[in-house]
């Protein structure tokens, strides 16, 4: 909507004004949807091939353990221990990267549902340091005009 005194400037200096048209509904070009489309699909792509070679990894650890096992009773060496030892604690590290790959996915989907409002509150207060410290603390303030009253009542 123009306004009156846009008019007014538009006739002294000669320069038209053009009605600005209102789009209230935004859409994005079929480009844009289908690349946002390709990023989500290559994201899950990559999950899940991850989360395929994690689950490999961890199921081939386990059968290293089973046969390192074996070794360790039959040799009764303590360096083979050390090395099941090693291994168990990579296939737990492994397990502790399956879950937090399964949180990474989930913060790299975009969600629908989630809408993020950021809000800025600014307040000013107008007043002394004293009316500010009073309305912070009220106990306080209530204690000192409490006191000073007595101090007034016995004065007099």
């Amino acid at each position: 909507m123009i306004e009156k005194s846009d008019k007014l400037l538009s006739e002294i200096l000669d320069i038209p004004i053009e009605e600005p048209e209102e789009s209230k509904n935004i859409t994005l070009p079929p480009e844009v949807k289908s690349i946002k489309r390709q990023k989500k699909d290559l994201v899950q792509h990559d999950f899940s091939e991850a989360r395929k070679n994690m689950k490999e990894l961890i199921s081939t650890g386990f059968e290293a353990v089973d046969g390192m096992m074996k070794v360790a009773t039959a040799s009764d060496s303590p360096r083979a221990y050390e090395v099941v030892s090693i291994l168990l604690k990579t296939i737990s590290e492994m397990n502790s990267e399956m879950i937090s790959l399964h949180e990474k996915a989930n913060k790299a989907e975009p969600s629908s549902t989630k809408n993020i409002k950021n809000t800025t509150n600014n307040s000013i207060f107008v007043g002394s340091t004293k009316d500010l410290q009073n309305i912070i603390n009220q106990s306080r303030s209530q204690l000192k005009s409490l006191n000073s009253e007595e101090l007034n009542h016995d004065e007099t």
